[in-house]
């Protein structure tokens, strides 16, 4: 399992060590949360835990197809029956999303663990719910995210969400810090999540917010332009049909919703997502065209300006989301951002063939371990 990049991580610090810092301006500094003498020891810290937990695929399900559909239909998998408390954030005035949180007792004193899904999913997707659970034995709070509209949840707000739309997660971010004062904070997201998380974290640049610790991205399309591409591969006619099948029911359900703001004609004629995102998504967001949208919204070149430590977890044989985009050097360059590429796991799945200490969802177990290393119970 090659682990690629500079993975040099500051040591954490605790919030007792964040002062005031009087400036010329006298305002709030931020004290860096992070010692850079100690980079190394994180390093070496995490990169053999990581090592010591190496992907080994599930000997039934080898390639990168058969690992994201087994995934997908692994039975057993747990179901969205927690009864999770509801929580609303109005992201935008006439604008709301849904989160399902689940809280430690004395929840100020355990951190706290912020997820978003992938495209078309929800809080109820598996691997959200199976995370989560993961998380919360762990000792961690779990706020799962729903995008705008999904989860049922289209009557929430009369507009669309898109792949780069990361002010509704800074605002859950910041209602989070300044509402429910929770200290210490790691992001993850799944997919088209984990996309928006490695753009908010590099919208955040050398001033992030003091809570936020860490961050996960797994199969994340930092590139919404090449995986558009890749997915119109005759090869992924599967993927894309059924992305394309979900995104449709959500129009039509939109436009009975809010008949004047959505023109459901002529939609059986798209055919493609990027035909979707040309006609729906960049006109609802003042993209130019679709390609103008997916330049804009990937997180790749933001990528370079993250300044938290941050996991990306990939599969070289992921069948839709390429690979490719990750091999730019500001990845590699970025000393925050440690990169764990598999040969395979497919898309979201990395489903192992060892199941002895622990289930075979490996990427949802590294996700957690990573957070652990991050947020001591000490600090």
């Amino acid at each position: 399992m090659p682990i690629l990049g500079t993975t040099q991580f500051p040591v954490p610090v605790t919030q007792t060590q964040l002062v005031r810092n009087a400036d010329a301006k006298g305002v709030l500094s931020r004290l860096m949360l992070y010692d850079k003498t100690s980079i190394v020891i994180l390093h070496e810290q995490l990169t053999q835990k990581l090592k010591s937990q190496a992907f080994v695929p599930h000997r039934v399900f080898q390639g990168g197809d058969t690992q994201t559909l087994a995934a997908y239909l692994w039975p057993l998998r747990p179901r969205d029956q927690t009864g999770d408390e509801e929580r609303f954030f109005q992201v935008e005035p006439g604008s709301q999303v849904l989160a399902r949180s689940r809280w430690q007792l004395n929840r100020a004193e355990h951190p706290t663990i912020v997820m978003w899904h992938g495209m078309e999913g929800s809080t109820a997707s598996a691997y959200m719910v199976s995370t989560a659970e993961k998380a919360f034995r762990a000792g961690f709070n779990v706020v799962r995210v729903n995008f705008r509209n999904c989860g049922g949840t289209e009557h929430l707000s009369p507009t669309l969400y898109h792949g780069g739309l990361t002010d509704d997660l800074r605002f859950v971010i910041d209602e989070l810090i300044k509402s429910d004062r929770l200290s210490r904070i790691l992001i993850a997201g799944f997919s088209l999540g984990g996309n928006m998380v490695l753009k908010l974290a590099g919208e955040y640049g050398d001033d992030p917010p003091a809570e936020v610790l860490g961050i996960c991205a797994v199969s994340a399309s930092v590139d919404l332009g090449a995986s558009t591409t890749n997915m119109a591969q005759r090869r992924n006619w599967i993927y894309q049909q059924d992305f394309l099948r979900r995104l449709k029911n959500r129009i039509r359900r939109k436009a009975k919703l809010y008949p004047d703001l959505y023109d459901v004609s002529g939609l059986g004629q798209v055919h493609s997502i990027e035909e979707f995102d040309a006609r729906f998504i960049a006109p609802a967001f003042g993209f130019a065209d679709a390609r103008d949208y997916y330049s804009k919204a990937s997180s790749l070149p933001f990528i370079e300006r993250i300044r938290i430590p941050t996991l990306i977890i990939h599969a070289e044989d992921d069948p839709f989301i390429p690979f490719a985009p990750l091999r730019d050097p500001s990845v590699a360059a970025n000393p925050y951002v440690l990169l764990m590429a598999t040969e395979r796991g497919g898309h979201v799945a990395f489903l192992s063939a060892n199941s002895e200490d622990e289930d075979r969802f490996w990427a949802e177990n590294r996700l957690v371990e990573f957070c652990q290393v991050l947020s001591p119970r000490n600090s």
